[in-house]
């Protein structure tokens, strides 16, 4: 049941921001009615996106978030909303509408941005969540959104929730945020062009362009043309069909086991021109090893007592000058598997990975 409370703030009422009451209901009455829950994937956006209808109390009516929310010192799932209610001045749920056993929804949606440069140096993708509280503003009927919002994971869900924090999408307080509500923006667009909502016309779109994910169909050929670029075109053509068939019938093959498929993405790269150290190198290593990946002398400038993930920035300086960049495949262990791509086809060889399955990131 659609059940919303008073708003003690100004109605949020920025007619061409897409982030208004308007599209978001609109997404809301889609996951009331139609389903409650959907992911897609959507152009310039790492992974699926995942949208989620959620309500107090039915969605914590379990054992474990029972636990999580006696752990975070709360009897029931009512008094951890009213404490978010309160971040965002909605007035609380009464002791009569709770023995009503009234249900309150809201939309939980998740997706990954590219991190700051200075996140970089340990995460390759953050995520964002945006927890979107419908109420009243000056009016007896819903006619307004407020946020909260972080960018953690909800492993203990209760606890995540009751950690974000109310937020203008319009007043970011850090680079991070400043991502992902701009990101924030687009994604909303996107899923609205998923859903087949019309966007009110006053509206300013944040982009002009298709926003979601081109169905593409992964062939052999996909991966002769991903060897092909992270190889910079240095592979025999015989090689190249072999390396290509071998990955294709491991992607193909949704039983293999993850860690067989992650040593034949391993093996893939050693035949290549590929780099593997720990996490610990000095930079007379990289020197070394970077030389010997793009058949030249290389070396660069760097601030004394620099090693390891710090030496990235100094790195890629250098690099560019060759119209090169140094990539990584994500081993998901304690070691670093580099390579080096054409600049010009980073973006390209990011595209392919996606499709392919095969974890490069770029550093």
């Amino acid at each position: 049941m659609k059940n919303f409370f008073s708003n003690l703030f100004g109605r949020n009422n920025d007619p061409k921001s897409i982030v208004s009451f308007d599209v978001m209901d609109a997404v809301y009455t889609y996951l009331y009615n139609e389903q409650n829950k959907f992911e897609f994937k959507m152009k310039g956006i790492h992974d699926t996106i995942s949208v989620n209808l959620y309500s107090f109390p039915g969605s914590f009516d379990y054992e474990e978030a029972q636990n999580e929310i006696k752990k975070a010192g709360f009897k029931n799932a009512y008094e951890v909303l009213n404490e978010l209610y309160a971040k965002v001045n909605i007035g609380p749920i009464s002791d009569a509408q709770i023995e009503e056993g009234l249900e309150f929804d809201y939309i939980h949606i998740q997706f990954y941005t590219e991190p700051t440069p200075e996140m970089k140096k340990y995460l390759k993708h953050v995520l964002h969540n945006f927890i979107i509280f419908f109420c009243c503003t000056n009016s007896l009927e819903t006619n307004d959104i407020r946020i909260l919002y972080n960018h953690n994971y909800f492993l203990d869900y209760t606890k995540a929730i009751l950690d974000t924090e109310y937020i203008d999408v319009n007043a970011p307080k850090n680079e991070i945020q400043t991502i992902g509500f701009k990101a924030f923006e687009r994604v909303l667009q996107g899923i609205c062009q998923y859903l087949k909502i019309e966007i009110p016309e006053n509206v300013e779109l944040p982009s002009s362009e298709n926003l979601l994910a081109d169905d593409v169909e992964v062939t052999q050929e996909t991966f002769e043309e991903f060897v092909k670029l992270v190889s910079r075109g240095s592979i025999e053509e015989k090689e190249l069909k072999k390396q290509s068939k071998k990955l294709f019938a491991a992607f193909k093959n949704e039983a293999k086991d993850y860690y067989e498929k992650a040593e034949g993405h391993f093996n893939f790269f050693e035949n290549i021109d590929a780099w593997n150290s720990d996490w610990k190198f000095d930079p007379e290593d990289a020197e070394y090893f970077i030389s010997e990946m793009i058949g030249e002398d290389f070396n660069f400038e760097y601030p004394e007592e620099t090693y390891s993930h710090d030496l990235f920035p100094y790195i890629q300086t250098a690099l560019e000058k060759h119209n090169l960049e140094l990539m990584t495949y994500d081993t998901h262990g304690d070691n670093y598997l580099f390579f080096v791509a054409n600049k010009n086809e980073v973006s390209r060889i990011v595209e392919l990975s996606e499709l392919t399955k095969i974890e490069v990131n770029q550093l």
